[in-house]
């Protein structure tokens, strides 16, 4: 695949916001990444879905396509199931449904690629991906060379991994090839969100297997997220708050239904999308661009928005939330 120049980046991030790359390569295949320059600014892309682009990109964009997917190999207690990172996400997870191997079931829909969602460490209805992921191979564009991280080197936790720290992925130093997941032999189905129980509950299904538990998530999130495609967006746009113990009681004693999720080191994480709403941002708009009207965590394009567009409603939503509620938000999405 040759280096194109001055590409239109538009199709290529689900917000739809208009930019250019000085020069693009799609990669399918490790090799090809054997011969960019070290030295050379460079991003790495998956499909954009996680993506606020802020105009003109002057390196080099990687555009990750590389295919596959496989059983490795299984075990007594797991099986484990390989994938290339340009591999389609949720084609990916409905892939393993079809071959008997349940797990991953909880994140159906999520948009983007295999290889980034170790990166943010996609989550939903009560699952991240580091806890189905055995290992990652990434390429060192430092060392020229393949690596392989385990689970632990990963560094995983909320919406986060070794990947967005400063000098892996997100800084150009390493681009993720493929990925290995384990995926548990004892199935057991992931229903603790209430939204989950109510949809399999009018379905009638009691006891649910993992088709039933990917079909409910899939309904769920179809009713509540707009589809990029139609409607130009990045998903949940702002991480999900974690405050201290002290700071949630006092907020709890003045909002009784505030949503929250007390923490395995004592602190508490409140739900964004309630506090937007309370806030006064649900379906609310500044210019082209504004806050989903069936979700309040949702941005989305209404039409012609530049990345300028996105950072004056998400400025003007952080302070809202911080007005009412003292409490900072931090945005999902990279910024290029």
């Amino acid at each position: 695949m040759t280096v194109q120049t001055a590409i239109d980046l538009t199709p290529f991030n689900t917000l739809a916001l208009p930019g250019k790359a000085a020069r693009y390569q799609r990669i399918t295949d490790p090799g090809q990444l054997a011969a960019v320059a070290p030295g050379e600014r460079r991003f790495v892309l998956g499909c954009g879905s996680n993506l606020v682009l802020t105009g003109d990109f002057d390196g080099l964009l990687l555009h990750m396509a590389i295919a596959g997917k496989r059983v490795l190999r299984e075990d007594d207690e797991a099986v484990y199931i390989e994938a290339g990172a340009g591999e389609n996400w949720h084609e990916f997870v409905q892939w393993t449904l079809a071959q008997g191997c349940p797990g991953l079931e909880n994140l159906s829909l999520i948009p983007g690629t295999v290889g980034a969602a170790p990166v943010q460490n996609i989550g939903a209805y009560g699952l991240e991906v580091g806890e189905r992921l055995h290992s990652v191979t990434a390429w060192d564009f430092a060392r020229q060379t393949l690596f392989t991280l385990d689970r632990a080197a990963c560094r995983f936790a909320y919406r986060d991994s070794l990947f967005k720290q400063e000098g892996w992925h997100l800084d150009g130093r390493v681009a993720i090839v493929s990925v290995v997941f384990r995926l548990p032999r004892n199935y057991r189905p992931n229903i603790g969100y209430a939204d989950l129980r109510q949809e399999l509950a009018e379905r009638g299904i009691a006891e649910p297997g993992a088709r039933d538990v990917a079909d409910a998530v899939i309904a769920v999130r179809q009713r509540k997220l707009p589809d990029p495609a139609v409607t130009p967006n990045a998903g949940s746009f702002f991480h999900n708050p974690v405050v201290e113990r002290t700071q949630a009681d006092a907020l709890l004693a003045a909002y009784p239904k505030l949503p929250h999720y007390p923490q395995a080191d004592g602190r508490v994480k409140l739900a964004a999308g309630w506090l937007i709403e309370q806030a006064g941002w649900k379906g609310k708009d500044l210019g082209p661009v504004g806050m989903y009207e069936k979700q309040a965590l949702v941005l989305v394009n209404r039409g012609g928005a530049s990345g300028a567009d996105v950072r004056n409603t998400m400025a003007a939503v952080q302070a809202a939330v911080r007005e009412k509620f003292a409490v900072d938000l931090s945005p999902e999405p990279v910024f290029l």
